[in-house]
């Protein structure tokens, strides 16, 4: 399925971004997981890949708790998903994960990702 788009992914922690990326490698994609919830500038997406298609993977607090050991307030939460809006904002496909599987969201990706080829 190869292409020559540029595609990033953002979102906060534990939102499913690294399962996504990885999961992607089979279809030979130019992809790149944007680590952007840690960064105070509102446009690093743009700086660190400039993506022709930006997916935000969307995932509430609660549900962070449960998929990872992290130690972090809901305001902590709140500030990653504060420091995302720009991304937000500019995404070409938005996904809350919380009741998706890795292989539903994967599929609502490539699905989105096919025709754009």
């Amino acid at each position: 399925m190869g292409s020559g788009i540029k595609i990033g992914v953002v979102g906060p922690c534990a939102a499913g971004k690294t399962t996504l990326v990885s999961g992607m490698a089979q279809y030979n994609l130019q992809v790149r997981h944007i680590a952007q919830e840690h960064s105070y500038v509102p446009t690093m997406w743009q700086r660190i890949t400039n993506p022709d298609l930006l997916i935000y993977l969307d995932v509430s607090y609660s549900k962070t708790m449960q998929r990872r050991a992290l130690s972090w307030s809901e305001q902590e939460y709140q500030e990653q998903v504060h420091r995302l809006r720009h991304a937000r904002e500019h995404a070409h496909l938005y996904i809350q994960t919380d009741d998706l599987t890795p292989a539903e969201v994967l599929k609502i990706v490539i699905d989105f990702i096919t025709p754009r080829l």
